[in-house]
């Protein structure tokens, strides 16, 4: 019998599908042995990961476009190896680029690690957006609802919080560069320029124009199905039976402050108090924005 593929239509459902990863694919990222001159690009989900993996294959290969999966010529390190991808391969580039969600505490060591951040707020809509119309039926999950779920929950919804603390932890080391969404966002052709200085890679006038050109909105957009997760999309129709053909694209509006439009006051509320209950005795800071102004050209570094 022909299996029915459908996407959820609640949390429920949504937290019955079946995972993506295997535990062999864990083993072999945990194991892998970065060289000293890779690029981990490990942002938390939704923060500005294909952006910068954009930027950085464009950066060293002066804006090649022959691929059909960023993933594939960036590859993610939590996926490689269950999508048939070897890390320990040679790249169409040097240096050797890699994507990843991972924290400070848990991502391979010895290679360095491009890391932007984004408000917790955004990155809430913009996760939400992603899935709705990929793992769940649009309509069927109320933006609060995913909201308490996935971000105000103290068991499932810690990972943002982690994954920020582990990280400006390590904001000063040589083999980190921390940047802000919203920075990158305002200045492009800055962020190309330390991206580029980060990685080593000299950069001429003629390159920051096509890394500025193929890294913008407009062009992600145009070309959006070069950055759709299709090796991704592909495993998630084989695995948990999703419908083909879903919408998994990336690149959708990118817009800064998009959470006014989208969540409840409620919501707002409850996010501004986890900030200050996990963020602000840390690193005090009162709120999202104070911190990513101390990552402005003129911050911290």
């Amino acid at each position: 019998m022909t299996q029915t593929r459908k996407r959820a239509t609640s949390l429920e459902e949504f937290r019955a599908l079946p995972r993506m990863g295997t535990d062999e694919g864990k083993a072999a990222w945990q194991s892998f042995q970065p060289r000293p001159t890779d690029v981990i690009i490990t942002p938390y989900g939704k923060s500005g990961t294909t952006w910068l993996q954009q930027i950085v294959h464009g950066l060293r290969t002066r804006g090649d476009l022959d691929f059909d999966d960023i993933s594939r010529v960036v590859p993610w390190l939590e996926t490689a190896y269950d999508l048939g991808l070897d890390l320990n391969a040679a790249q169409k580039a040097e240096p050797r680029a890699f994507k990843s969600h991972l924290n400070w505490h848990d991502i391979p060591k010895g290679a360095r690690y491009l890391v932007s951040i984004r408000n917790p707020k955004d990155v809430l809509v913009s996760g939400y957006r992603f899935m709705e119309g990929w793992w769940f039926e649009p309509g069927t999950i109320a933006m609060d609802e995913w909201a308490r779920a996935s971000f105000m929950n103290p068991e499932e919804g810690q990972g943002y919080w982690v994954h920020l603390l582990s990280w400006w932890e390590q904001r000063e080391r040589a083999d980190v560069l921390l940047l802000s969404y919203e920075e990158m966002k305002r200045d492009l052709p800055g962020t190309i320029r330390r991206v580029a200085d980060f990685i080593g890679i000299q950069l001429d006038n003629e390159l920051l124009h096509i890394v500025t050109h193929q890294s913008s909105f407009a062009f992600m957009l145009a070309h959006k199905d070069k950055f759709d997760d299709k090796l991704m999309r592909e495993r998630s129709e084989k695995v948990a039976g999703l419908p083909t053909g879903s919408d998994s694209a990336k690149v959708r509006k990118g817009e800064v402050g998009e959470h006014r439009q989208e969540l409840s006051a409620e919501i707002i509320a409850g996010l501004d108090a986890i900030w200050q209950r996990e963020i602000t005795p840390r690193l005090g800071f009162p709120h999202y924005e104070d911190l990513a102004a101390a990552l402005s050209w003129d911050g911290e570094r």
